[in-house]
């Protein structure tokens, strides 16, 4: 593999005071409830509010300052969204009676999370996509109780009018004004203003994802996200143009987002090189894409298709795109990512915000054991059992001497009095 264009490694992070000040954060939440989060609120965000959750008047202020145009746009990808989590949901099944021997009656059932908190960042840009990604797969889960919350626009009391509206055009149950770890340790220990919840799903800073670990355990998450992700896999029929307009659209992300490219075509990777550099020149948010693309931008010249399929498979990316001649044979080898784009018709933005897939998606590899935020992230799998007097006396010897196979004489004494009864 020839490297046409170098990243930088990511730096380590102070992890030990990440840790350390996450803790503590976390600590004061537990400690003293509300009147930590209104003390976080204003330290962080200069929000002096004293109510954390919004009524219904602000819901509606937030509606009156958009325009209709940006409700409808709103409305029409929660409805891509809204009915991609109901065609997903439809193919969980429940199991109401399987028999392995007569008599005995297994099966499960799919049940909802009873509560969740949606995450939703607010940072640089008001993400309020990210509103519709979490609420409304959870509400086709059929969550019965779904939180949201999200940090105030800095100085402000209010959390963004976008955002705000998408959180109830999403069918959140309640809104909170309040971000960061302590809002996570909020929704997991429960404070005066906050009851706590059963998950919190979401992406954030290095803070929410490291205060995500440390309360997993005493709550559900979805996982602990870090910075963007993009790998395009390429040959020589790909667009030079778009594939620079798919990077940069990860890179404006933050400074620490990764764009890579893999290609079999050298002349292609030098017009990706050069395409970046042209862009980058007429892009408002410059100053964060140039940096994130100067430090960790890469661009990879691969032998062969295999190749490239295998280092892909290897990186396990937050977002992979196939600009080949023949995607669908490539898609077919590819098994490790978040989300998968197909063709060069198939933006990632697309998958961000209205084609109705999920954008929470695992980075930093963490697509080799988990896929993305959907319907079934808020569902459990339940079992059930049933047996006769009959099967119980057949299965009862075989349960008895593995029980003491394991030396465990109370499971198997618990098997045997039941055989023994008459």
């Amino acid at each position: 593999m020839k490297v046409i264009k170098a990243s930088k490694e990511r730096p380590l992070s102070a992890a030990k005071d990440l840790r350390a000040a996450v803790g503590a954060i976390i600590d004061d939440v537990r400690e003293n409830g509300d009147e930590a989060l209104l003390r976080y609120n204003e330290k962080f965000d200069s929000c002096r509010r004293s109510a954390l959750r919004i009524s219904k008047e602000e819901i509606a202020e937030a509606y009156a300052q958009l325009s209709n145009e940006e409700i409808d746009d709103i409305r029409e990808a929660a409805e891509n969204i809204r009915g991609f989590a109901a065609a997903q949901r439809a193919t969980l099944k429940e199991l109401p009676a399987y028999s392995p021997k007569p008599g005995i009656t297994l099966g499960h059932r799919i049940i909802p999370v009873h509560s969740c908190c949606c995450y939703v960042p607010g940072g640089n840009y008001p993400l309020y996509s990210t509103a519709l990604m979490l609420a409304i797969p959870a509400k086709a889960a059929g969550v019965p109780r779904v939180a949201a919350c999200s940090p105030t626009m800095k100085g402000t009391d209010k959390i963004s009018p976008k955002t705000l509206a998408a959180m109830d055009i999403a069918g959140a149950d309640e809104i909170y004004a309040v971000g960061g770890a302590q809002a996570i340790a909020a929704f997991c220990y429960g404070t005066e203003q906050i009851s706590p919840v059963d998950m919190i799903v979401g992406p954030g800073n290095s803070y929410v994802a490291e205060a995500k670990r440390q309360c997993y355990g005493q709550v559900g998450i979805d996982f602990a996200a870090g910075p963007s992700e993009l790998l395009i896999i390429a040959d020589g029929t790909a667009d030079a143009e778009i594939a620079a307009a798919d990077i940069l659209a990860q890179s404006e992300h933050d400074r620490v987002a990764r764009g890579i490219v893999i290609t079999t075509s050298e002349k292609f990777a030098e017009e990706v090189v050069a395409e970046v550099e042209r862009q980058l020149d007429e892009l408002p948010t410059a100053e964060i894409a140039r940096s994130s693309w100067n430090d960790y931008g890469e661009v990879l010249l691969a032998d062969s298709l295999d190749e490239a399929i295998r280092a892909a498979n290897d990186a396990a990316p937050e977002h992979l795109e196939i600009q080949t001649a023949d995607g669908e044979k490539v898609a077919e080898k590819l098994y490790n990512y978040g989300s998968l784009f197909i063709g060069g018709n198939t933006a990632e933005v697309f998958g961000d915000y209205a084609s109705g897939t999920n954008h929470t998606l695992p980075t930093m590899r963490a697509a080799r054991y988990t896929g993305g935020v959907w319907v079934g992230t808020f569902l459990k799998t339940c079992t059930h059992q049933s047996f006769t007097a009959e099967a119980m006396r057949e299965l009862a010897p075989l349960v008895t001497r593995l029980a003491r196979g394991e030396g465990l004489e109370g499971h198997a004494r618990a098997s045997e009095k039941r055989f023994n009864k008459k």
